[in-house]
Protein backbone atom coordinates (compact mmCIF):
# COMPACT_ATOMS: atom_id res chain seq x y z
CA UNK A 1 0.00 0.00 0.00
CA UNK A 2 1.24 3.60 -0.90
CA UNK A 3 1.61 6.26 1.88
CA UNK A 4 -0.82 8.95 1.50
CA UNK A 5 -0.47 12.21 2.61
CA UNK A 6 -3.45 14.97 2.50
CA UNK A 7 -3.24 18.77 2.48
CA UNK A 8 -5.91 20.94 3.39
CA UNK A 9 -5.80 24.23 2.45
CA UNK A 10 -7.39 26.57 4.60
CA UNK A 11 -6.38 30.10 3.54
CA UNK A 12 -9.70 31.94 3.18
CA UNK A 13 -10.66 35.38 4.63
CA UNK A 14 -14.40 35.34 4.54
CA UNK A 15 -14.46 38.24 2.38
CA UNK A 16 -17.13 37.16 -0.56
CA UNK A 17 -18.72 35.59 2.79
CA UNK A 18 -19.32 39.31 3.96
CA UNK A 19 -18.06 37.99 7.11
CA UNK A 20 -15.81 38.99 9.49
CA UNK A 21 -15.33 35.27 10.84
CA UNK A 22 -13.12 33.08 8.12
CA UNK A 23 -15.22 30.94 6.20
CA UNK A 24 -13.71 27.83 7.52
CA UNK A 25 -14.17 28.54 10.87
CA UNK A 26 -18.21 28.72 10.38
CA UNK A 27 -19.91 26.80 12.48
CA UNK A 28 -22.53 23.79 11.34
CA UNK A 29 -23.47 21.09 13.72
CA UNK A 30 -21.40 22.70 16.57
CA UNK A 31 -18.20 22.35 14.35
CA UNK A 32 -16.17 24.83 12.19
CA UNK A 33 -16.93 23.92 8.46
CA UNK A 34 -13.14 22.97 8.67
CA UNK A 35 -13.17 20.81 10.80
CA UNK A 36 -15.78 18.39 8.97
CA UNK A 37 -13.24 18.59 6.40
CA UNK A 38 -11.06 16.77 8.11
CA UNK A 39 -12.98 14.55 9.71
CA UNK A 40 -14.02 13.28 6.42
CA UNK A 41 -10.62 12.32 5.38
CA UNK A 42 -9.43 10.60 9.01
CA UNK A 43 -12.99 8.40 8.46
CA UNK A 44 -12.14 7.92 4.81
CA UNK A 45 -8.95 6.39 6.15
CA UNK A 46 -7.71 7.01 9.37
CA UNK A 47 -3.76 5.82 8.67
CA UNK A 48 -3.73 9.00 5.85
CA UNK A 49 -1.77 12.14 7.21
CA UNK A 50 -3.27 15.24 7.22
CA UNK A 51 -1.34 18.27 6.90
CA UNK A 52 -3.33 21.55 7.50
CA UNK A 53 -2.07 24.92 5.87
CA UNK A 54 -3.78 27.72 7.95
CA UNK A 55 -2.57 31.15 7.97
CA UNK A 56 -0.35 31.87 11.18
CA UNK A 57 -2.79 34.79 12.53
CA UNK A 58 -5.46 31.81 12.40
CA UNK A 59 -3.88 29.38 14.29
CA UNK A 60 -4.23 30.25 17.57
CA UNK A 61 -7.79 30.39 16.92
CA UNK A 62 -7.69 26.92 15.01
CA UNK A 63 -6.14 25.31 18.35
CA UNK A 64 -8.72 27.08 20.50
CA UNK A 65 -11.37 25.81 18.81
CA UNK A 66 -9.92 22.15 18.65
CA UNK A 67 -9.76 22.45 22.26
CA UNK A 68 -12.84 23.93 22.90
CA UNK A 69 -14.92 21.30 20.74
CA UNK A 70 -12.96 18.47 20.60
CA UNK A 71 -10.70 17.49 17.39
CA UNK A 72 -10.10 13.93 17.33
CA UNK A 73 -8.65 14.09 13.86
CA UNK A 74 -5.00 14.09 13.83
CA UNK A 75 -3.07 16.21 11.99
CA UNK A 76 0.11 18.97 11.59
CA UNK A 77 -0.33 23.00 11.15
CA UNK A 78 1.72 24.08 8.80
CA UNK A 79 1.69 28.25 7.71
CA UNK A 80 -0.10 29.39 4.95
CA UNK A 81 1.82 31.42 2.05
CA UNK A 82 0.55 34.37 0.47
CA UNK A 83 -0.90 32.64 -2.28
CA UNK A 84 -2.45 29.35 -2.39
CA UNK A 85 0.21 27.71 -4.67
CA UNK A 86 2.71 29.34 -2.14
CA UNK A 87 0.46 27.71 0.98
CA UNK A 88 0.39 24.43 -1.15
CA UNK A 89 4.26 24.53 -1.51
CA UNK A 90 5.09 24.75 2.53
CA UNK A 91 2.62 21.63 3.14
CA UNK A 92 4.89 19.89 0.27
CA UNK A 93 8.33 20.97 2.14
CA UNK A 94 6.59 19.56 5.45
CA UNK A 95 5.57 16.37 3.62
CA UNK A 96 9.19 15.87 2.26
CA UNK A 97 10.71 16.74 5.35
CA UNK A 98 8.12 13.80 6.94
CA UNK A 99 9.26 11.46 3.96
CA UNK A 100 13.07 11.68 4.72
CA UNK A 101 12.50 11.30 8.79
CA UNK A 102 9.99 8.52 8.58
CA UNK A 103 12.48 6.99 5.44
CA UNK A 104 9.83 6.58 3.40
CA UNK A 105 10.01 6.78 -0.50
CA UNK A 106 8.66 8.73 -2.84
CA UNK A 107 7.99 6.67 -5.54
CA UNK A 108 5.33 5.16 -3.21
CA UNK A 109 3.83 8.26 -1.97
CA UNK A 110 0.82 9.85 -2.83
CA UNK A 111 -0.47 13.40 -2.19
CA UNK A 112 -3.73 14.85 -2.37
CA UNK A 113 -4.80 18.28 -2.11
CA UNK A 114 -7.93 19.98 -1.04
CA UNK A 115 -9.75 22.81 -0.13
CA UNK A 116 -10.84 23.58 3.60
CA UNK A 117 -14.45 24.63 2.60
CA UNK A 118 -15.21 21.70 0.65
CA UNK A 119 -16.24 19.31 3.45
CA UNK A 120 -19.24 17.14 1.32
CA UNK A 121 -16.82 15.24 -0.78
CA UNK A 122 -17.70 11.95 -0.77
CA UNK A 123 -15.43 8.72 0.24
CA UNK A 124 -16.29 7.55 -2.90
CA UNK A 125 -14.88 10.55 -4.88
CA UNK A 126 -11.78 10.41 -2.79
CA UNK A 127 -10.91 6.90 -3.05
CA UNK A 128 -11.71 7.57 -7.05
CA UNK A 129 -9.57 9.85 -7.02
CA UNK A 130 -6.25 8.14 -4.85
CA UNK A 131 -7.18 5.06 -7.18
CA UNK A 132 -6.47 6.82 -10.61
CA UNK A 133 -3.32 8.43 -9.18
CA UNK A 134 -2.14 5.05 -7.96
CA UNK A 135 -2.72 4.56 -11.67
CA UNK A 136 -2.30 7.11 -13.69
CA UNK A 137 0.21 9.48 -11.75
CA UNK A 138 -2.78 12.35 -11.75
CA UNK A 139 -6.38 12.45 -10.68
CA UNK A 140 -8.81 15.27 -10.65
CA UNK A 141 -12.33 15.18 -10.00
CA UNK A 142 -14.65 17.05 -12.34
CA UNK A 143 -18.57 17.27 -12.70
CA UNK A 144 -20.65 18.09 -15.80
CA UNK A 145 -21.98 21.58 -16.42
CA UNK A 146 -25.71 21.63 -16.10
CA UNK A 147 -26.55 24.84 -17.25
CA UNK A 148 -26.21 26.15 -20.87
CA UNK A 149 -22.76 28.19 -21.71
CA UNK A 150 -21.90 31.52 -23.90
CA UNK A 151 -18.85 32.81 -24.10
CA UNK A 152 -18.66 36.79 -24.37
CA UNK A 153 -16.02 37.80 -27.67
CA UNK A 154 -16.58 41.29 -27.75
CA UNK A 155 -18.97 44.14 -25.30
CA UNK A 156 -22.28 43.52 -27.30
CA UNK A 157 -21.64 39.86 -29.10
CA UNK A 158 -21.76 36.54 -27.19
CA UNK A 159 -22.10 32.95 -28.85
CA UNK A 160 -23.56 29.55 -26.98
CA UNK A 161 -20.54 27.05 -26.48
CA UNK A 162 -21.31 23.15 -26.19
CA UNK A 163 -21.37 22.33 -22.64
CA UNK A 164 -20.43 18.91 -23.13
CA UNK A 165 -17.44 19.59 -23.86
CA UNK A 166 -16.53 21.06 -20.15
CA UNK A 167 -16.19 20.64 -16.57
CA UNK A 168 -16.47 22.29 -13.29
CA UNK A 169 -13.19 20.77 -11.71
CA UNK A 170 -13.51 20.04 -7.69
CA UNK A 171 -10.77 18.69 -4.99
CA UNK A 172 -9.01 16.38 -4.21
CA UNK A 173 -6.53 16.63 -6.77
CA UNK A 174 -4.14 13.81 -6.28
CA UNK A 175 -0.59 13.15 -7.73
CA UNK A 176 2.25 10.83 -6.94
CA UNK A 177 4.87 12.49 -4.94
CA UNK A 178 7.41 12.61 -7.24
CA UNK A 179 5.39 14.87 -10.05
CA UNK A 180 3.89 16.77 -7.34
CA UNK A 181 6.98 18.04 -5.80
CA UNK A 182 8.69 18.51 -8.98
CA UNK A 183 6.09 20.33 -10.20
CA UNK A 184 6.46 23.09 -7.51
CA UNK A 185 9.36 23.83 -7.98
CA UNK A 186 8.47 25.92 -10.83
CA UNK A 187 8.38 29.62 -10.17
CA UNK A 188 4.71 31.25 -9.64
CA UNK A 189 2.56 32.25 -12.69
CA UNK A 190 -0.96 33.87 -12.27
CA UNK A 191 -2.11 31.18 -14.49
CA UNK A 192 -1.66 28.48 -11.67
CA UNK A 193 -5.59 28.22 -10.71
CA UNK A 194 -5.15 24.91 -9.01
CA UNK A 195 -3.00 21.87 -8.41
CA UNK A 196 -3.75 20.29 -11.92
CA UNK A 197 -2.81 23.59 -13.64
CA UNK A 198 0.81 23.77 -11.58
CA UNK A 199 1.42 19.85 -12.94
CA UNK A 200 0.32 20.47 -16.37
CA UNK A 201 2.29 22.97 -17.00
CA UNK A 202 5.40 20.30 -16.71
CA UNK A 203 3.65 18.32 -19.45
CA UNK A 204 1.96 16.12 -17.73
CA UNK A 205 -1.61 14.84 -18.41
CA UNK A 206 -4.56 15.34 -16.29
CA UNK A 207 -6.59 12.95 -15.78
CA UNK A 208 -10.06 13.04 -14.91
CA UNK A 209 -12.40 11.53 -12.49
CA UNK A 210 -16.17 11.73 -11.42
CA UNK A 211 -16.94 13.81 -8.44
CA UNK A 212 -20.01 14.21 -6.51
CA UNK A 213 -22.10 17.22 -6.93
CA UNK A 214 -22.64 17.52 -2.80
CA UNK A 215 -18.76 18.59 -3.37
CA UNK A 216 -18.87 22.78 -3.11
CA UNK A 217 -16.77 24.90 -2.37
CA UNK A 218 -18.06 26.88 0.30
CA UNK A 219 -17.53 30.92 -0.68
CA UNK A 220 -20.72 32.66 -0.88
CA UNK A 221 -23.57 33.00 2.30
CA UNK A 222 -25.81 31.22 -0.85
CA UNK A 223 -23.06 28.50 -0.34
CA UNK A 224 -23.75 28.37 3.01
CA UNK A 225 -27.65 27.75 3.14
CA UNK A 226 -26.92 24.35 1.07
CA UNK A 227 -24.19 23.56 3.04
CA UNK A 228 -26.65 23.93 6.03
CA UNK A 229 -28.88 21.89 4.61
CA UNK A 230 -26.69 19.11 3.67
CA UNK A 231 -25.99 19.35 7.23
CA UNK A 232 -29.06 19.82 9.03
CA UNK A 233 -28.89 21.02 13.01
Amino acid sequence: MNNRFVIIVAGGKGLRMGSELPKQFIPIQGKPLLMHTLEKFHHWDSSTKIILVLPQEHQDYWRMLCKEIGCNTPHFIVDGGETRFHSVKNGLAYIENEMVRCQLKKENTIIAVHDGVRPFVSEKTISACFYEAEKNKTAVPVIPIIDSLREKVSENESHPVDRSRFYAVQTPQVFTAPLLLEAYQQPFDQRFTDDASVVEAEGATIHLVEGNRENIKITTPFDLIIAKALLPE
